[in-house]
């Protein structure tokens, strides 16, 4: 049991330090790294601007940005109180990818004014992860920024999370011997990780992908909806299903679990046979997982402390390092996909009922992933 005291001890002074690449011990090396040394360089810089990725830490920077309005299931508590979560974040990317970062939190939820902060900043980073912005803003956001920044751009919430629950739909079905196309998959929760993760699930080919949202089921039929719910509502929900989660799961193959929700267990009983539970809100899933193992065959949530923790760390830190060593303007949706097949390749020999991915630890994961968003950011034309 890991005590409050260690926790606030683990965050003492941050999670974060810079360190050197270069030696400072001599005058010589003072010279070197600065006056007079460094003006050449520069000089370098202003004549030819591409040399920067190569005598800065610009092409190897991640920029994690936040605005603290969707914080984890703690939600708008502001950008200060959102910094432990970006620190940790940034130490994910060194650790489990090699890659630089530094947390930015803005004190705006204004789309105009976070865009143009980033358009400024922009000679400063070679990447922006977007973290943890509300929905909806955070399409349009993430939209802008794309449209914006000739760099690899990602809001995690969304695609990180979607790359991850691919790979591991993926790894549940191959478990079972059934194919992915034809499974009736309800996600509960229509924010920025449920429509990622509707999106790369209808572009793996799942046909049948139903969403539930706070009042019930996303529906052409309701007039309640928000723009990016209605055009949800235009590429789910095939057999035009309304009512609630008990409309939605009855007979379903997938729960996937997105939202601070609770699913009860009498709608979990009444799913088809063999089913699949995703429970994933965290710290508190959806519906406990010794309860979901009633009825699913298969179960995993976002915890560490059950088996099958589907966890975005499996994909971020591989996704950007690739599109960095790549030299990728952005990130595409063939990039995802490749993320989560990499994920899931690399436990393809060790896949069981409670191993549909790999661990979060698995040193494997990112340099598989990494190789395969390259490739395909290469084949996709989106490099240079």
């Amino acid at each position: 049991m890991i005590t409050d005291e260690e926790i606030f001890d683990g965050h003492l002074g941050g999670k974060l330090s810079v360190e050197l690449t270069a030696p400072l011990q001599t005058q010589r090396d003072l010279s070197i790294a600065y006056t007079p040394g460094v003006a050449q360089v520069s000089r370098a810089i202003a004549a030819d601007p591409a040399l920067v990725h190569r005598y800065t830490w610009t092409g190897r920077l991640v920029a994690v940005v936040s605005d603290g309005s969707a914080v984890l299931g703690l939600g708008d508590i502001g950008p200060r109180a959102s910094l432990p979560v970006m620190e940790g974040k940034a130490a994910l990317f060194k650790k489990f990818a090699g890659l630089n970062s530094i947390p930015i939190v803005l004190d705006t939820k204004d789309p105009d004014e976070i865009v143009e902060t980033l358009i400024r900043l922009r000679p400063s980073f070679g990447a922006v992860n977007l973290e943890d912005i509300s929905a909806p803003r955070c399409f349009e956001i993430e939209r802008r920024v794309i449209e914006a920044l000739d760099c690899p751009v990602m809001h995690d919430d969304q695609h990180g999370t979607a790359i991850v629950v691919l790979a591991a739909l993926n790894g549940a079905v191959a478990v079972q011997g059934r194919p992915i196309e034809g499974l009736r998959v309800v996600v509960s929760g229509a924010g920025a990780a449920g429509v990622a993760c509707t999106d790369i699930m209808l572009a793996a080919g799942v046909a049948d992908v139903t969403v539930l949202d706070s009042k019930g089921i996303i529906s052409a039929a309701r007039a309640d909806l928000n723009t990016v719910k209605a055009e949800l509502a235009q590429r789910s929900n095939p057999r035009g299903l309304v009512g609630g989660a008990a409309e939605a799961l009855a007979g379903a193959d997938v729960f996937i679990g997105l939202s601070a929700g609770v699913i009860a267990e009498e709608l979990i009983a009444t799913m088809a046979p063999d089913a699949i539970v995703f429970a994933m809100s965290n710290p508190d899933p959806e519906i406990r997982p010794e309860v979901a193992h009633k009825y699913a065959a298969i179960v995993a949530t976002g915890r560490s402390d059950f088996p099958n923790q589907i966890n975005n760390v499996l994909a971020f830190p591989g996704v950007f390092k690739g599109a960095l060593d790549a030299g990728a303007r952005r990130i595409t949706e063939g990039m995802k996909i490749a993320a989560a097949e990499a994920i899931l390749d690399v436990a393809r020999d060790e896949l069981a009922v409670d191993k549909i991915v790999p661990s979060p630890l698995d040193p494997r994961v990112a340099p598989a992933v990494a190789e395969a968003v390259a490739t395909a950011a290469r084949a996709a034309g989106v490099v240079g």
